[in-house]
């Protein structure tokens, strides 16, 4: 038995959907609402002392964190594989997620930007022009590594999704929600769409999960 507990438009939460989708695991959701703070409630922290998504409970044992969960998925679950290749490539397809999952993400997360709100004074403007800063620095770069390894398509390394696609798609819809003009990462832009095509990325979206609103907010 497999249950994601996770936020419908949590990036990281999005990065499992997929990659048990890409597995073939069926799994159950059990929405954590963050807008209404239900990740901070101590129920759920007794599961996850941070309290943040996604956790991940198989077979009764809960795990937490994106990167492990995914690692972890990988072991158990080797085919297909997301991290193919040689040490050095996958090292490769680490780096890549590592820009977002590191250098991205974690600068626009739902906390992130409330904090700068509440504590730093921003309004909608000034927290919009944060998390598009902190996107085109890291996509600048990830376009630019991609370009130089000339691994072609569709996907980031090559002809089948990796670890590298799992985290740029949230990446990308983020970047989206957020207004960020992408014209400048047409590798990036046309992996994205290669990979939303993709069965199990469609079935990850955010608006085809349980939790989504109707009015998509």
């Amino acid at each position: 038995m497999t249950t994601l507990h996770g936020y419908w438009r949590s990036g990281t939460s999005y990065r499992l959907r997929i990659a048990l989708n890409l597995k073939g695991i069926a799994y159950d959701q059990v929405p954590v609402n963050l807008k209404d703070g239900e990740q901070r409630q101590a129920a759920y922290k007794k599961l996850n002392p941070q309290g943040l998504v996604p956790l991940l409970d198989i077979d009764g044992v809960q795990l937490i964190q994106s990167p492990a969960l995914l690692e972890y998925l990988d072991e158990t679950h080797p085919e297909p594989p997301l991290l193919p290749g040689s040490p050095v490539e996958r090292a490769r397809i680490r780096a890549y997620a590592a820009v977002i999952g590191c250098d991205i993400h974690p600068l626009q997360n739902l906390r992130v930007l409330q904090y700068i709100r509440a504590e730093h004074g921003q309004d909608a403007d000034g927290v919009t022009a944060w998390a598009q800063r902190w996107i085109r620095d890291g996509f600048t770069a990830l376009e630019a590594m991609v370009t130089a390894d000339g691994r072609g398509g569709p996907y980031l390394w090559g002809s089948k999704p990796t670890l590298a696609d799992i985290y740029l798609v949230p990446q990308m819809y983020n970047a989206r929600r957020f207004g960020v003009d992408l014209a400048a990462f047409p590798r990036l832009v046309a992996a994205d769409e290669a990979a939303r095509a993709h069965p199990a990325f469609e079935a990850a979206k955010p608006e085809n999960q349980p939790d989504a609103p109707e009015d998509g907010h």
